[in-house]
């Protein structure tokens, strides 16, 4: 079976950069790409395949023809021909609204769909960006709403300078917004809905306030207070680092200047490789070939047994899979 790439769907946002097509050596004349979605499942917005025999065929349809051997047993019973995750890159040239996702219980109940649990691991930042991620003081709904209102909901936000390599998970329910400057890769969970909570009075390009969900945050927010909401890891080359593990996806980081075997034997899943900087020469146990290169995202079947991933020089890759 194929290694698979994805013809990228970008998306024009009011805060989005001019990174994006120079990063994924893109040749369009669009502007303000705010995200790439690289592998997308969301119904509406599904990746088509890029490359070899299957090329042209929506995601869901090619998971309808291959079933368990792309995706994996499990994940083909819980799925179905939906894909469990949405990998994206994000360019914020302006600050992002500050808003929250809801669980998986909420969301089924309101909207007949899966929570949002996502992951940011950061790319590049300019000087002075930052993010937020969770609460800085103890509040109840109450004062949420207060503040909303009032406009000093940043007040009692948390927020992190940003570095390249930063690690960020945001589980369902915790506030949180990328800041300007910060070039990142989302992995998430197949879901699109967001609760904005505040927008800073922006206007969009009618002149319009953008709608702010403040009842239906009020009951998705986790208002519980953390010490620390960065995910630390300690970063080694030329082997495996788990940056995240939750029930909805893992993600590790492979730092790489020398070839390396993966063993995928005893995983029942997809495997997607996110290449963030460098290229690199993929093989499975077929013998089968594939390069990817900085800003490439490549779904490997839950079929494939091993994986060598052979580097130009050097190379960094994020793994994931469910």
């Amino acid at each position: 079976m194929d290694m698979f790439k994805f013809e990228p769907i970008l998306k024009q946002t009011l805060w989005g950069g001019n990174k994006i097509n120079v990063y994924k050596h893109l040749h369009n004349s669009l502007t303000h790409i705010g995200e790439s979605w690289e592998i997308s499942g969301v119904p509406g917005h599904e990746s088509v395949v890029a490359n070899g025999k299957w090329k042209g065929t929506r995601l869901p349809d090619l998971i309808g023809q291959l079933g368990a051997d792309l995706v994996g047993k499990d994940n083909y019973a819980r799925f179905g021909n939906i894909f469990p995750l949405l990998v994206k890159f994000i360019d914020a040239r302006l600050d992002l609204s500050i808003q929250v996702h809801p669980d998986d219980k909420i969301a089924h109940e309101r909207h007949g769909c899966p929570g949002k649990n996502e992951m940011w691991y950061v790319i590049a930042s300019e000087p002075g960006a930052r993010l937020c991620a969770g609460l800085s003081h103890e509040i109840d709904a109450d004062e949420y709403e207060r503040r909303v209102a009032d406009g000093s909901i940043e007040e009692v936000l948390c927020f992190h300078e940003l570095h390249a390599g930063d690690v960020f998970h945001i589980p369902a329910g915790r506030v949180h917004s990328i800041g300007a400057g910060a070039f990142i890769a989302e992995i998430q969970q197949t879901s699109d809905i967001t609760y904005r909570i505040y927008d800073y009075n922006r206007r969009d390009d009618n002149g319009q306030l953008r709608e702010l969900h403040t009842e239906w945050a009020k009951d998705a927010i986790d208002y519980h207070v953390q010490d620390d909401y960065r995910t630390h890891y300690i970063p080694h080359r030329n082997e495996p680092v788990e940056l995240v593990t939750s029930a909805h996806f893992t993600t590790s980081l492979y730092d790489l200047t020398e070839e390396m075997l993966c063993d995928y034997s005893e995983l029942d899943s997809f495997v997607i490789y996110i290449c963030t900087e460098g290229t690199a020469t993929l093989q499975d146990n077929r013998g089968n070939t594939l390069p990817i290169g900085q800003g490439e995202t490549v779904l490997i079947p839950a079929c494939t047994q091993t994986i060598r991933i052979i580097p130009e020089g050097h190379v960094k890759l994020l793994e994931s899979w469910c």
